[in-house]
């Protein structure tokens, strides 16, 4: 079986002084986890180094890009999904964690439970020697100045899930040698979110999901539409009734826009290899590696080319 990873880093309407800077990130996971892969890597190990690699540039709204809560705080989701098991580790409203997808994976693998929240996940993080950071490493300027803004205008968090102006989620697919599949997805959330509020990005089902016998997904958008409709297993739900990972996700991203009036973006890869990156917002920067041939974009029909050979 020949290796395919597909990043995501979030979908939403990405400004001009934002682009370049995300078309770079997503072009750099991709490359991050397809090395792992191309070196006989499992799609597990594949997916949550991409995935750090997206929590670690502030371009994105995980990890160090994380936006600010109601309290100017700051507070992550994870999911990490091995799709020949269907094991699962998903972190949610943790605190001082530089890579929630890591310590979501130590909860798969080391954990009794699916998923850890709050005090708890980071009381788990301190058990398995997961280091922990100031809250000031995981801010930036923009995301101090956005929240700013929000408590200025005293915008409602209701106004904020009705635009595509929210900062959103990142994401990984892979399939590797062996045949396996794996799905990551982080996120910071939404600026100005209720204290304690998630979405679907740790939702199993909903922010990612993963089998071996279809395919895995990762999803990026409004959370609660996305949970409302579980968008990635209604993804693979179609991939069940024969229908190509392009056409699954259409049929999934318009169900959920007709149904709920929601809008987000997903990223797929098929037990075959097939693969898809689409979307409903204005722009969703994404990348993807097969056969080493990189294909990447950020507009609605942009696909740029690259050799990575």
């Amino acid at each position: 079986m020949k290796p395919v990873i597909v990043i995501h880093g979030g979908a939403w309407a990405i400004p001009d002084d934002l682009a370049q800077g995300s078309k770079i990130g997503v072009k750099n996971a991709a490359k991050c986890g397809y090395s792992v892969l191309v070196r006989g890597g499992s799609s597990l190990q594949a997916v949550e180094s991409a995935v750090k690699m997206l929590e670690d540039d502030k371009h994105f709204d995980a990890g160090h890009g994380a936006v600010l809560n109601a309290d100017g705080d700051v507070e992550l989701d994870a999911i990490i999904m091995d799709g020949k098991k269907l094991a699962t580790g998903a972190v949610s409203s943790i605190k001082n964690i530089s890579n929630p997808i890591s310590l979501a994976r130590t909860i798969l693998e080391k954990a009794n439970c699916t998923m850890l929240t709050g005090k708890g996940a980071n009381s788990f993080a301190e058990k398995m020697n997961i280091a922990t950071v100031p809250r000031d490493e995981l801010v930036t300027e923009n995301a101090i100045h956005e929240w700013e803004q929000y408590q200025k205008y005293k915008q409602t968090v209701t106004h904020l899930f009705n635009t595509e102006k929210a900062h959103d989620t990142v994401g990984a697919v892979a399939l590797d040698s062996d045949g396996n599949l794996s799905c990551a997805t982080s996120t910071g959330g939404i600026t100005n979110k209720m204290v304690g509020r998630v979405g679907d990005s740790p939702i199993i089902g909903c922010g990612g999901y993963a089998d071996n016998f279809v395919g895995a997904a990762s999803t990026t958008g409004h959370g609660e539409s996305i949970m409302k409709v579980t968008l990635a297993r209604r993804v693979l739900f179609h991939m069940e009734q024969g229908e190509t990972p392009r056409e699954a996700a259409d049929h999934a991203l318009d169900y959920m826009k007709n149904k709920v009036h929601g809008r987000g973006g997903v990223i797929v890869v098929s037990k075959t290899g097939d693969w898809t990156a689409r979307f409903t917002t204005k722009r969703m920067a994404w990348a993807s590696i097969r056969n080493g041939v990189l294909t990447y974009g950020l507009n609605p029909g942009e696909n740029i080319y690259e050799s990575v050979d």
